[in-house]
């Protein structure tokens, strides 16, 4: 197996060489055909959320099976299947049992604390696994493991509204607008001053506004959806929502929040944070998307760029998301 790995919090990706372990009882020994780039990579290399190092990241990866332990079921040899962030759960803890395994007291996460996607194989743990719509090419299919998932995760805790607002129009806005809007919601898009392209960008999948994300919106929201890990932008995202609006902070990490007035709160305002996924969400986002016409937007990379691409997303120079094709590598 050839991997880009993370030493240590704060050092570049370096490319490894190394064998994989058979597949265990529950596992599948997959060929990565391509792993999407995600701002929690980011996270994980800057050292900024709980990990394990040295450690291969990647959880937005689209693999073929190659190899199965004793007790996978469903599986078969040869099939295209998706892994996510939630790489496995306890299954005992008070949340696992209550259904709320996003909440699980000892989870594994790929790319963080189990070895994720950067690299020509994986492992993954075939119960955490999605089916991919054949609609969706390897490519266009990884960034809807991590993007889309927890956009779709954010989108349901907004609640019904119509008026969708979305700071950070990144891999998981640029998703989650084409999938508000195929609903019938009014999408308004928020992105970093002065991107005049970003904003453009949003308005040609559907945005009926885009604007800086100190700029008011033309009209309250009934929700804010806050993609980038900018503390600041949630008391402009409070004023921006109406009585009883929320605003659902969507990140992993997220600098500090700035102290605002109580009556930017008031009035039944929300604010929710979202925290990882659970099967239940990636089976009911699949069967949406795939009839939905969706379109993903990529940049591709080779596996030995990961570094490349990592920096390019760290600038908000990408256009839609980043994707490392390993067989370039």
């Amino acid at each position: 197996m050839i991997g880009m790995q993370i030493d240590a919090p704060g050092k570049p990706l370096r490319r490894v060489a190394c064998d994989l372990p058979p597949p265990q009882a529950s596992e599948i020994l997959l060929e990565v055909l391509a792993c999407g780039v995600c701002r929690t990579d980011l996270h994980v290399l800057d050292g900024e959320i709980p990990a394990t190092y040295p450690i291969i990241p990647g959880h937005e990866i689209v693999g073929r099976v190659r190899a199965m332990g004793a007790a996978v079921q469903g599986v078969a040899i040869g099939q295209r299947v998706g892994v996510p962030w939630l790489g496995k759960t306890c299954g005992v803890c008070p949340y696992c049992a209550s259904g709320h395994e996003n909440l699980c007291d000892h989870p594994q996460f790929t790319g963080a604390t189990r070895n994720g996607g950067y690299a020509t194989h994986a492992l993954a743990d075939a119960q955490y696994c999605f089916a991919i719509p054949d609609r969706f090419s390897d490519v266009e299919a990884a960034p809807l493991l991590c993007a889309g998932l927890i956009g779709w995760r954010a989108l349901h805790l907004a609640g019904p509204g119509n008026r969708i607002g979305l700071y950070g129009f990144g891999s998981a806005a640029h998703i989650l607008a084409q999938v508000a809007r195929a609903q019938g919601r009014e999408v308004y898009a928020f992105t970093r001053e002065g991107d005049l392209a970003g904003q453009t960008f949003a308005r040609s999948l559907g945005c009926v506004w885009a604007g800086p994300s100190g700029a008011p919106a033309p009209e309250l929201l009934d929700a804010a959806l806050i993609f980038a890990p900018a503390g600041e932008l949630v008391p402009l995202a409070l004023k921006a929502v109406r009585k009883g609006g929320r605003v659902v902070c969507a990140g992993i990490h997220m600098s500090d929040i700035p102290s605002f007035p109580y009556a930017d709160l008031w009035e039944e305002r929300h604010i929710l944070s979202v925290a990882n996924l659970t099967r239940q969400d990636g089976s009911s986002f699949f069967e949406t998307i795939d009839r939905l016409p969706i379109r993903i937007v990529t940049e591709q990379f080779p596996l030995e760029q990961a570094n490349l691409a990592l920096e390019r997303l760290r600038l908000g120079a990408l256009m839609g998301t980043a994707v490392l094709i390993p067989r370039a590598a």
